[in-house]
């Protein structure tokens, strides 16, 4: 009789089993990481835009502050308050690793006299799970809901 060579079934499915079992470890932790790194890319570019609308105010004082794009620019030589090239281009298009980011300005005559910076997952409980924003004071807030408008100017949970 001839002694066949190979594995069973039997240890076949053994070992898919482990390997299953080791995925369905190891998947959702890797999910969380990839939010906690999305959330802190998010946190980072905030304060970008309060560095760079501080930047802005100051070399234009005559205009105040800026929307977004307007951060941004094609062309830096030289600098004009509408392409002041103060943040990358990915964060002035409003996309940047998992996040949506916009910025509104209050306007007090002919001046932009105040801002608000936000960043929002773009898919909830995916890419992020808390929501950011910010605004002239240049403290960072952060909730588990949208923060556009009011809801900035009335969270009284800094991040810290």
């Amino acid at each position: 009789m001839r002694k066949q060579k190979g594995f069973s079934l039997i240890e076949l499915l053994i070992v898919v089993a482990i390997i299953l079992i080791i995925a369905a470890i190891a998947i959702p932790n890797l999910l969380r990481a990839r939010i906690a790194a999305n959330e802190s890319s998010a946190v980072a570019s905030i304060r970008t835009i309060n560095t760079a609308e501080i930047s802005y105010n100051s070399a234009y004082p005559t205009v105040g502050f800026s929307l977004l794009p307007a951060l941004a620019g094609t062309t830096c030589a030289p600098p004009t308050s509408a392409s002041a090239c103060l943040i990358d281009t990915n964060l002035a298009a409003g996309q940047k690793a998992g996040y949506n980011f916009a910025v509104a300005v209050t306007t007090s005559g002919s001046i932009n006299s105040g801002y608000q910076a936000s960043a929002d997952p773009q898919v909830a409980n995916q890419t992020g799970v808390r929501f950011f924003c910010s605004f002239e004071d240049a403290v960072l807030r952060s909730g588990t809901a949208s923060l556009a408008g009011a809801a900035c100017v009335n969270t009284v949970a800094p991040l810290q």
